[in-house]
């Protein structure tokens, strides 16, 4: 067989044994927003908003330019070993990778390991040892631009070929998922007459994050330039070329993730009366090449509100000062286009450079609400973080509120599936004339969630209200609510007990991050089942904030007159005298925990005599020692550390009848995470048989038949 034909063979299987793990990583992501953090960053590990991404990229560890292995330098350590656990407390499901320094002092290490088989073989062994070790999901090679000898991309064919096929040997091995490859890519896939190894990359990477920025800097340009330009009519240097040329040359789009510049650069004005894009200018007045961060540009030079200019020729933002500094940078309008560009290229998503130079979460909470835009422009919203659309296009999507769209129907009213234009789904929500949330409850959900943002939320993308509706805007989940399977007899064999610990993790972060992460501390007040919607992966979302309430940090407690909430689930002071506090939301999730583990309703009666409501029964079970008895049959947690009995008797530590009594949600997560932590005992639980006459009257209201549709409901309550 000749040579030609022998490397045609080999690139076959590379292409077959490639093809798997391409599908598990980058086919499976819808979206990627992934964003850098720098070990020894000031901006610490603990105080990124994970919830704001789905991979974040960790950098850097170098090579060893003796041992070719990978080296992480030792005050980085600790920052590398601790960070994906960290960025989890916020955002369970996060990606993490490494990222792999090659540029400066690292360009010779790199380029001389390539060079030898067994430098290689060096280096792909220690990356996926350190990535393992360190609990990342996967690496990234960093820096290597096109530009050099044509022997060094063939080298780079080599490792790149070489490091998948032993990442998918390891993943064999070892029975875990194969870790992530991707690299961080120039702008242009050729430089100097040199090309990437398209072929190898496109067979062995899960994606490329193109460096779409840096093409003007005041050490090489004496004008003011836009560097991270998504068009520009005068040169190649812009984003648009570049893209089109990886596509031209074999790159598919669904490979690529278009890196966002959260920091610009700034240039001394010669003349300040001349300030536009392509005026002279000379040097700068920053020693690091004039580079400013977004933040710094934000609070430092203060260029927001009208100080700031957005040019959409080029695609970008800038601000003159008085001191006739100009400083060219993205805010959020060009952020917006160019993630809405990504989305109308079909590219993967997105990546920020970095991080921390974002100034209070703007750039990174603007791309999240960004979707390919209809062939109509709609109306600019109120509400920065969503969009208003038109009832026109509400009504196409649904078809006319079709009942063949109808998807349910709550204490607000219908639900109804959408398509977009764009062929996004959605759900929308519709205001009933009958219905007992009004305007305030629309103002609330539509304000309260667009600041909210994280993995376990259900996203509202927009709303609108013409024609006097009142319609809500979700995302859509395709696995309805968690009710609709707990209490099947059919559908609840599809929650084994693995999916369950998975839901209740979900929906405890979701409440940590209300009550103890958001810049506010938030009461949901109608935490149920039919509340905790499920996605394709069937990760628990926390929906319907129609009546939540905001706390201010240091508020422990509050009251009102108007009682809300759904049967079964309002905790006892709440009830009788308007009191709600984290408690509450502590209470709800007690009762969800107990239908979770058991697959009872809290509107039927159990117990050797069907006389104990949901509460009751459990209590009584612990407390004689059957806890079993209670649980769902269909439970096995013999593989599982998280257990049966010590989920139960969390949750009746929830639903004790003083608030006091209770953990907080802080407490409730060390308790289901650390299994041999000793727990309380347990205190009667709230509305027990002994109570007074009201709280019994209150008790019969909530023992309804099985056969009952309990809603949310509100009513005022004398006081």
């Amino acid at each position: 067989m000749s040579s030609r034909h022998l490397q045609m063979l080999f690139n076959i299987i590379s292409l077959l044994l490639f093809l798997p793990s391409l599908a598990n990583s980058s086919e499976s992501q819808t979206w990627i927003k992934a964003g850098y953090w720098f070990s020894g960053s000031e901006f610490p590990a603990p105080d990124i908003d994970s919830s704001l991404f789905t991979h974040l990229i960790c950098g850097y560890a170098y090579i060893n330019n003796s041992t070719f292995e990978l080296l992480i330098s030792a005050p980085d350590e600790t920052n590398f070993s601790n960070f994906t656990n960290i960025v989890r407390q916020k955002n369970p499901t996060v990606t993490t990778l490494l990222s792999i320094w090659t540029q400066n002092q690292n360009f010779a290490a790199y380029f001389s390991m390539t060079s030898q088989l067994s430098h290689r073989s060096s280096f792909i062994e220690s990356s996926i040892q350190t990535a393992r070790l360190y609990g990342f999901d996967g690496l990234e090679l960093n820096g290597v631009k096109p530009g050099t000898s044509m022997n060094n991309m063939t080298d780079m064919r080599l490792l790149f070929d070489e490091w998948r096929s032993a990442i998918n040997r390891e993943s064999k091995n070892s029975s875990r998922s194969p870790l992530i490859l991707t690299m961080e890519g120039h702008y242009m896939p050729s430089q100097n007459s040199t090309s990437y190894p398209l072929d190898s990359i496109r067979r062995n990477l899960d994606w490329v994050n193109i460096r779409a920025y840096d093409y003007h800097s005041p050490s090489k340009d004496s004008f003011t330039g836009a560097h991270s330009a998504l068009y520009d009519p005068s040169s190649n240097l812009n984003t648009d070329y570049g893209i089109k040329e990886w596509i031209r040359r074999g790159l598919p789009a669904k490979q690529m993730v278009l890196g966002l510049a959260y920091y610009g650069y700034s240039w001394t004005l010669v003349d300040p009366t001349d300030n536009g894009i392509g005026s002279p200018a000379r040097g700068t007045i920053e020693n690091d090449g004039g580079t400013m961060n977004y933040k710094y540009i934000r609070s430092f030079w203060k260029c927001d509100g009208e100080k700031v200019l957005y040019n959409s020729t080029y695609v970008t933002n800038y601000c003159v000062t008085s001191s006739s500094i100009w400083i060219g940078y993205d805010d959020v309008e060009a952020i917006r286009t160019k993630v809405s560009y990504a989305r109308e290229k079909g590219l993967l998503g997105y990546t920020v450079f970095h991080v921390p130079n974002d100034y209070n979460w703007e750039l990174s909470k603007a791309v999240l609400v960004t979707r390919k835009m209809a062939i109509r422009p709609q109306k600019k919203s109120q509400y920065p973080n969503l969009q208003e659309f038109s009832f026109a296009d509400i009504k196409a999507a649904t078809r006319n509120f079709s009942h063949e769209n109808k998807l349910g129907e709550g204490g607000y009213g219908p639900v109804y599936k959408g398509k977009l234009r764009d062929g996004e789904e959605v759900a929308v929500k519709r205001l009933s004339e009958s219905s007992k949330q009004g305007q305030e409850e629309f103002i609330n959900e539509v304000t309260l969630t667009a600041k909210l943002q994280h993995v376990n939320l259900v996203r509202l993308l927009g709303f609108c209200t013409e024609r006097e509706e009142k319609l809500l805007i979700y995302e859509y989940m395709p696995n309805k609510s968690l009710d609709f399977y707990l209490y099947d007899p059919v559908r609840r064999a599809q929650l084994d007990w693995e999916k369950r610990v998975s839901i209740i993790q979900g929906v405890t972060q979701g409440l940590l991050y209300l009550q103890e992460y958001s810049r506010l501390t938030i009461i949901h007040r109608d935490l149920k089942a039919s509340n905790i919607l499920l996605d394709n992966d069937m990760t628990p979302k926390i929906a319907d904030f129609g009546l939540a309430k905001i706390f201010q940090k240091n508020e422990h407690e509050a009251n009102t007159d108007r009682i809300v909430g759904t049967y079964g689930y309002i905790p006892p002071e709440y009830a009788k005298r308007g009191i709600y506090s984290t408690k509450y939301d502590v209470y709800s999730f007690g009762v969800l925990l107990l239908q979770i583990i058991s697959g009872k309703k809290n509107t039927c009666l159990y117990g050797p005599d069907n006389n104990l409501h949901l509460l009751e029964c459990a209590y009584e079970f612990w407390k004689d020692g059957k806890s079993m008895e209670f649980m769902d049959p269909l439970m096995d947690d013999t593989n599982s550390a998280c257990k049966l009995v010590r989920c139960m008797q969390v949750a009746l530590l929830c639903v004790q009848e003083n608030w006091e009594d209770r953990p907080s949600m802080l407490e409730v997560y060390s308790m289901l995470k650390n299994e041999i932590e000793d727990l309380p005992t347990p205190k009667r639980h709230a509305f027990a048989a002994t109570k007074d006459m009201d709280e019994e009257n209150y008790l019969k209201s909530t023992e309804e038949t099985c056969s009952v549709n309990y809603a949310t409901m509100s009513w005022d309550m004398p006081r």
